[in-house]
Parts: structure tokens; sequence; C-alpha cells
């Protein structure tokens, strides 16, 4: 047999498969490619959603405090002393004669003992002067009748003389000494009344200066008086003996310790009338007004009240804010229990709002994730916030009525445009 050769079948169909595949994967490539990645997943259970409202929004601000009382009195000593025994305890009631504590200082009874003598030695020289001056006056009352009787024997002279000068019987010469003699007596008599008058206008103002000078050492003996009677240290006011220490806050007081003046020893209170002093952050308080009404939560109740003072200056951040409490405190309420106070600042009249989101401040445009009608995904839009208030904001621009929005911090997914809500 002789072999037939054959031609060799042709391989198109198998390059076209290839060439189809090769395309296939090409197309699969670019449309891989051009879609999206997925949205990623978030859960329900870790996101605060809030529908957005029309109404009337409360603007309102809050911070952490203290109650404190209203009526606080520092009670500090005059002078400086040693302490020699202490009666009072702390959380007595006391009353303004209470007393605290029992003082010494040697320097201050002498000064009192001293004050005292020279406020005596001032009273008997204002004794001695009226003495003294009255004694003139009589002294002077009796020159004065003595010159008187002489001016009335010279003028009864004076007048026997002329007579006697008109009938000749008395020579020119003895006429005028009877003469020279009356102008004299007549003269003594004027100086001595002058005298007279003159010592009585001086009378009172002699006396009136020292008695000015006894009535200031009074003062000054009544001043050392009291600071010895201060080393009894008394309370000076109604109410609890809340501190007994050198300073406030200081530590406690022993015998025989030395207390400078001015230094607070004790602090009374009237417990049953606090206040709230609670720290508004500093960026929020501009708009706080005194009378604005107040809550202020003790764990226990909640308090209304009112705005009573604003610190002028702030510290650490924030400023300080006194709230009088209008009602009833709750059991358990004390003096530097720790509460929250909220102040509220405005009321916006029918205003589009919603919950106040974990950023963004007044008038700033964020970025909100607007939850889909069927609420399994969000979508990221622009809203453009007003006010903000504690729990609330107002919404400006890009959201209406009726829509859903999340709260939570999104930050993590600043570069996703949409995530989906299990």
């Amino acid at each position: 047999m002789v072999d037939i050769a054959r031609a060799p079948k042709p391989k198109t169909g198998k390059y076209v498969l290839y060439g189809v595949g090769a395309v296939a994967l090409i197309i699969l490539t670019v449309v891989l490619a051009k879609l999206k990645p997925a949205a990623p997943t978030v859960e329900r259970s870790i996101i605060s959603i809030d529908s957005v409202r029309q109404g009337d929004m409360i603007r309102d601000v809050r911070g952490p405090g203290t109650l404190v009382p209203e009526h606080i009195r520092r009670v500090v000593p005059l002078i400086s002393a040693r302490i020699d025994r202490i009666v009072a305890q702390v959380g007595q009631q006391v009353t303004p004669e209470t007393v605290l504590l029992e003082m010494s200082n040697p320097d201050v009874d002498i000064a009192a003992m001293q004050a005292q003598q020279t406020y005596g030695d001032a009273r008997s020289t204002l004794a001695t002067l009226k003495v003294s001056l009255q004694r003139g006056i009589l002294q002077q009352q009796n020159v004065v009748a003595g010159a008187k009787t002489v001016n009335i024997t010279a003028s009864q002279n004076m007048a026997e003389a002329d007579n006697m000068l008109a009938k000749q019987l008395i020579s020119r010469s003895e006429y005028n000494t009877r003469k020279s003699a009356a102008e004299e007596a007549e003269t003594r008599y004027k100086v001595a009344q002058q005298e007279y008058d003159l010592l009585r206008s001086t009378i009172d103002s002699q006396i009136a200066v020292q008695t000015q000078n006894v009535e200031r050492l009074k003062q000054i003996a009544a001043f050392r008086e009291g600071l010895k009677a201060s080393l009894i240290f008394r309370a000076g006011d109604s109410g609890t003996l809340q501190e007994l220490s050198a300073g406030a806050g200081g530590a406690l007081l022993e015998p025989g310790q030395y207390v400078n003046a001015g230094m607070a020893l004790a602090k009374i209170v009237q417990p049953g009338k606090l206040k709230a002093v609670i720290r508004i952050p500093e960026t929020q308080a501009k708009d706080l007004a005194i009378g604005q009404p107040a809550t202020v939560d003790t764990r226990n109740g909640i308090v209304k009240g009112h705005v009573a003072r604003i610190d002028p200056a702030s510290s650490g951040g924030t400023v300080t804010v006194d709230v009088s409490l209008d009602g009833a405190l709750p059991n358990g309420a004390r003096p530097d229990l720790n509460v929250d106070g909220t102040v509220q600042i405005q009321k916006l009249i029918n205003v589009i709002f919603t919950g106040r989101p974990a950023y963004g401040q007044d008038g700033a445009t964020i970025g909100m994730f607007k939850l889909d009608p069927d609420g399994k995904g969000a979508t990221r839009i622009q809203v453009r916030l007003g006010v903000n208030s504690v729990n609330a904001v107002q919404i400006l621009a890009g959201l209406k009525p009726g829509d859903k929005v999340i709260l939570s911090d999104m930050t993590q997914w600043d570069n996703t445009e949409r995530v989906r809500i299990k």
C-alpha cells in the first residue's frame, strides 16, 4: 500500500476562540475599572439618626458646676495673735456672738492700756483748762469792776472840778490834774472791759480744741479696746461653721499656733440658701445675660433658676455663671455637690432644625449623610448650619423637614459619598 499524504487541518477556529476570550477579558477589565467601589457598611446600632423638623427651637448652653451657699462669711482676725484655746467645732451651728477661738497678744493689751491712759490724761487736761479759763474770767471781772469804780469816782471828781473852776475855787493846775485822772480812769476801764470781752470770746475755741483732742483720743482708745476684744474670736454671723483652719482649706488650727491678721480662719455658711456656680465654655458664653432662665440637674432632680451673675473674665477657657435657684432643692442637695447647669439663651420661632451633629460650628457648611427613603443607605450632602444649641442645630440650607440624617461622627468615611446601613 502506498500512503497518501494529507494536508494539515487549519487552526482558525482555535485562534478565533483565543481572540474572543482576549477581547472579552479586555472588556471585562474596562467595565470593572469603571465600576465604583462598593459602599461601606455602617451598623445602625452604632450611629445616631435624627429627623429634620420645623418649629420653635430652644437655644441653650450647658456646663458643669457645683452647689455653693449664697451667703458665705469668712471670718478673719483683725490682729496677729497666738491661739490659746479652740472653742467651736466644724459643723456646729453658730450665732454672731458664738466664740470660736480665744487668742492673746501682749502688745495689744499694752497698746490698749496706753491709749486709755492717754485718753484719761486728755480729759484731765480739758477739766483743768475749763477751771483755769473760768478763774481767768472771774479775775478779769474783778479787774473790770475795780476799773469801773475808779472811773466813776474820777468822773465825779471831774464834775466837781468843773463847778469849782467856774466859781474860781480851784486852780487851773488842779483842774487839769483831775481831768487827766478822769481820762486815765476811763481808759483803764475800757481796756479792762475789752480784755474781758476778748477772754470770753476765746474760751469756747480753746475748750473746743481740747474737746476735739479728747474725742480723738477716745476713739483711739475705743479702737484699741476693740482690737483687744477681738482676741475673743467670734463668728460674727449665723449659720454653720464649715471650716476652721488657717486659710481657705488650710491646715487645722492648734492651740499655741500664731496666726496673722487678715488670715481667713473660719467659714460660716447658710446651707439652706444654695446657688449653682456653673462653668460655660467661653465660645458659647457670648449671648449670656442676667435673668435668663436656667435649670440645674442635681442628679437627684432638676431645679429651675435664673442667671444672677456672669463673671466678666474667663478662666481656663470657661466663664463662671451664678444661677440663683427658684425652686426647692431635692433631698440630698448640699454645698459642693456636683451639678450640671443649662441656660436658655434664645428661642427661635418657626425654624428648621435637627439634633446637633458631632461637629460643625455656627454658620459652617458641613457634609452630612442623609438617609434614603428606605433607610438602607445614606448619601453625603452639603448642609449649611445656623446657630447651635446643646442638643439641636438650626438648618439654613441642604435639608428639609422630614429628612433623616446621621448625627454621629462620620469622619472615617470622609472619602466616601455613600454608605450602606445594616
